[in-house]
């Protein structure tokens, strides 16, 4: 008997899959499919796929050509396959040919031409293209504009923004480049807002108006009323709006936030989340400082979210410890938000002109998450107990800081017309009425 191997995502299942599964099985008596797990995609770097590692076994099974189906789930675990279910023949399409010639040591390898003019990277992309506009002032623009290449269907075609100069090459040569709102609002499907906090409400309440999908860089108000409001507006328009916080697309953040929730700590008594950076402040460049973040908006929602996510919204109370540069109204170097909750405390720590350990400790009854710095960006945690030896470490691929995942995640809202369950409303205005306060000075001491 001559068994055959095949690997593939196998997202989406169309002719060209079926086309090869059949050529794969005329090769020998016995075809064992491996289908590449979720995680393993992300880590080669294919974020965006349709359908569920279920699904896709699934379609696969459907066919009736695999006699045996398998999961990839490691780079390098093709030749423990081969060996251990004594494998003939390894095949893949030939866009891959040369790539797995070292396989030949073990069994046969034979590529397969591919069936022209059909990809699943193809129709994805035709699916949901979708042309998108970016609205800023900050150099932060250019990280997301590099991660939108890796998403199918994630078309940059134009930016607003006072500030070109600082923009990449790429960025300057956009078929759309202005400092008109309004001129680029007309030629897209969706906008990514990453301007002043200050500009958000109504930037966003003006493309919700012309039924525009909007992803805005948290807060995307300064007031719960205010975001009561654009989230009505979005629904009333059958428009998506994401309140962004890239850190909770990240893999390694969300199997944490799951992992605390499931008890692995137990009961959990205390969060500390610290997230800083040193920045110059030149007042002296009124250009340049209208469109700098103060130190609550710039890290305020990335650090409460683990807090609002564990321990939840309704805290008993509050206070906010502020110090503001040169006395500068709501500009300030470093801020401090500690909460009471029934049973549990939780405390951030935010600052553009100091720097701290950047890390986030969750403690529980049992034990706790340590979660090093950078951790807002993190693709690795650990869970430590009072026995060491009972401690374990995790690991998760991270690609573009979570922006691409979050790219993903939004084109898939704007697709199904329904918001990935990533954080809730109630965490986004529990987020938003502590930019209010520390605003109104509501709980606010200077220092």
């Amino acid at each position: 008997m001559v068994r055959v191997i095949t690997y593939g995502t196998f997202d989406m299942l169309h002719y060209g899959h079926v086309r090869l599964l059949e050529r794969a099985r005329a090769l020998g008596d016995y075809l064992i499919v491996a289908i590449t797990s979720d995680d393993y995609d992300k880590s080669r770097g294919k974020i965006n796929v349709e359908q569920s590692l279920n699904e896709r076994i699934e379609g696969v099974r459907s066919t009736g050509l695999a006699d045996e189906i398998i999961v990839e789930e490691y780079p390098g675990q093709k030749i423990e396959d081969v060996i251990r279910l004594n494998v003939d023949i390894f095949t893949v399409g030939s866009d891959w040919k040369g790539k797995f010639d070292y396989l030949n040591e073990y069994c046969k390898v034979i590529y397969l031409d591919r069936t022209e003019g059909v990809s699943s990277s193809q129709i994805r992309t035709e699916k949901k293209r979708l042309k998108i506009g970016l609205v800023g002032d900050t150099t932060y623009l250019n990280k997301f504009y590099k991660e939108c290449t890796f998403v199918n269907g994630a078309e940059i075609v134009g930016i607003c923004t006072n500030n070109i100069s600082e923009m990449d090459e790429d960025m300057q040569k956009l078929p759309i480049v202005t400092d008109r709102y309004d001129d680029l609002l007309n030629r897209i499907d969706v906008v990514y807002i990453c301007s002043h906090p200050s500009m958000h409400y109504e930037q966003v309440k003006k493309a919700l108006s012309v039924k525009k999908h909007v992803l805005c860089e948290s807060p995307s108000a300064l007031s719960v009323k205010q975001f009561k409001e654009l989230y009505q507006f979005a629904k009333d328009h059958n428009c998506i709006l994401i309140d962004s916080v890239k850190t909770v697309f990240a893999t390694a953040y969300s199997r944490m936030i799951w992992l605390v929730k499931s008890g692995v700590i137990g009961d959990v008594i205390s969060i500390n989340a610290v997230c800083t950076s040193l920045n110059d402040f030149d007042f002296s460049d009124t250009q340049k400082m209208s469109r700098t973040w103060n130190s609550i908006c710039a890290w305020g929602p990335t650090s409460l979210i683990p807090i609002f996510q564990i321990l939840g919204v309704n805290y008993l109370k509050k206070s906010i410890v502020t110090k503001l540069f040169n006395g500068i109204k709501n500009f300030d170097v470093f801020t401090k938000v500690n909460f009471i909750y029934e049973n549990a405390v939780g405390s951030i720590l935010v600052g553009k002109g100091i720097k701290s350990e950047g890390e986030l400790v969750i403690s529980g009854t049992k034990g706790y998450v340590y979660v090093p710095t950078p951790w807002w960006k993190t693709d690795y945690f650990e869970v430590r107990y009072e026995n060491p030896a009972q401690n374990k470490r995790y690991f998760y691929q991270l690609d573009g800081e979570g922006i691409r995942y979050e790219i993903v995640s939004f084109l898939k809202a704007v697709e199904t017309g329904h918001p990935l369950p990533t954080y809730s409303d109630d965490v986004v205005s529990a987020i938003i009425k502590i930019m209010q306060d520390f605003y109104d000075g509501v709980d606010v001491d200077f220092v």
